[in-house]
């Protein structure tokens, strides 16, 4: 795939480990911006993971790193060994309104933008990413929504997905988007969570979830992991002390980078 435009930052004059990547999208019809966050000796490696951390509502490119750490979290657990070197891939969701759903909508595909371009955009982008590097998705909110739901969508797509405090159903948006979604998808894979991991229920990557004990959304989180036992599908789920918010994420992302590297190397996860 290639771009039409793609401009990124010159590496002396960002934060350390940091890359800042404008794009011309064709998924989208117009620009779109991602953070991207390099380990220190990228430079001598191949094919590194790409894990890809998708924003909740009203947020941007920048939320995961400037709100939520997310380039320490992954720079102190690389330094102790507890997990192995990757990339973290941070987009913004394509800037619809409050917020796109991360799904395809009449005239945008906010969807195609994720799954295909953003690996494209790594590889295009950091040399030590090729097309053959494996894929890991997380997300926080509306952004863990569309983590689950992706990895449904698209089982080979990736080898793990993690989601915090995730949005479970697309009606759940209403409650915090002013825009009507009525050019949105419709299909039951792009309104449910579940309804996209069972369509692909025998062939789903490693699959995790959590939430705040104070979160609004803990019943239909914990709804979605007594459906998911129903099923039969294997995953993980957790329960933390805390709300819908950047301090919960903060502290709970290292469970998924964590989750991630088990994964990847084959050994129990948490």
């Amino acid at each position: 795939m290639s771009f039409r435009t793609l401009e990124i930052s010159e590496a002396s004059l960002a934060p350390q480990g940091m890359q800042f990547v404008t794009v011309k999208s064709a998924a989208l019809g117009q620009r779109a911006d991602v953070t991207i966050y390099l380990p220190p000796e990228h430079s001598h490696m191949q094919h590194l993971p790409v894990v890809t951390l998708l924003h909740g509502v009203y947020g941007s490119h920048w939320s995961w790193t400037y709100q939520g750490g997310a380039h320490l979290t992954a720079r102190q657990l690389m330094r102790e060994g507890a997990i192995g070197p990757i990339v973290l891939v941070m987009p913004s969701d394509g800037l619809w309104g409050d917020g796109s759903g991360y799904v395809k909508h009449a005239h945008q595909d906010f969807e195609r933008w994720i799954v295909e371009e953003i690996p494209q955009l790594a590889a295009r982008a950091c040399p030590a990413v090729s097309t053959d590097s494996p894929q890991c998705i997380a997300g926080l909110s509306m952004g863990g929504f569309a983590a689950l739901r992706l990895a449904g969508r698209y089982p080979a797509r990736y080898k793990a997905a993690s989601a915090h405090s995730a949005l479970t159903d697309i009606a759940q948006l209403d409650a915090l988007i002013e825009e009507p979604r009525t050019d949105w998808a419709i299909d039951d894979s792009n309104r449910s969570v579940l309804a996209a991991l069972r369509s692909s229920r025998d062939r789903l990557p490693a699959l995790r979830l959590d939430c705040g004990r104070s979160d609004a959304l803990l019943d239909a989180n914990r709804q979605l992991h007594r459906s998911l036992l129903d099923m039969d599908i294997a995953h993980t789920y957790q329960e933390f002390e805390g709300g819908h918010d950047w301090h919960y994420w903060k502290a709970h992302l290292a469970h998924s980078l964590r989750f991630f590297s088990h994964t990847l190397q084959g050994t129990p996860h948490e």
